[in-house]
């Protein structure tokens, strides 16, 4: 991949069209060029609403994605490309390991391993970011705002190594 100064990182849309709306218009504000996906996006109809994106999107299914062989179809006709249950993506020699996050015990040896300098989750819908030896952890929280009642994402820049939660406001 070419260089990349910006990642937007994005989870649990759950079906939230105007806030996946929202999400995208930030995206491309931003100017990144790749946006992770770490899951739930619920129904295969929340493609279509990508399709602005000027991105490269690539991401994984979380545990409320039901009809996995739609949304992946519905994805590449934005293209976009889904994953399984998880993706390994290398950046320019960043690693990063992308997953949902209800698996904890899988999250943690992830996080553990010391191996990824970068993991990406979603699952809990709470928005953190910090470091267990040298890797990164991100939970960007939910773009659907159901359950901390903040819509948010983040945004990481890859030269800092570091990453901004971002509310977002419809």
């Amino acid at each position: 991949m070419a260089a990349w100064d910006k990642i937007g990182i994005i989870a649990d849309t759950h079906d939230r069209l105007q806030l996946i709306d929202a999400a995208v218009e930030r995206l491309n504000s931003e100017g990144v060029r790749l946006v992770l996906h770490a899951g739930d996006y619920i129904a295969p109809f929340t493609a279509l609403r990508f399709k602005p994106l000027k991105a490269k999107l690539i991401g994984v299914f979380g545990n409320n994605d039901g009809d996995q062989n739609l949304l992946r179809r519905r994805f590449e006709e934005v293209g976009a490309q889904i994953y399984g249950r998880f993706a390994e993506i290398n950046v320019d020699g960043l690693r990063m390991a992308l997953i949902h996050g209800e698996d904890e015990i899988l999250l943690k040896a992830l996080i553990n391993s010391n191996y990824y300098d970068v993991v990406v989750h979603g699952h809990t819908h709470k928005a953190e970011t910090y470091n267990v030896g040298k890797t990164l952890v991100i939970n960007p929280g939910e773009v659907c705002g159901y359950l901390t009642g903040h819509a948010t994402m983040a945004i990481l820049d890859v030269k800092a190594m570091r990453a901004e939660i971002i509310t977002l406001q419809t």
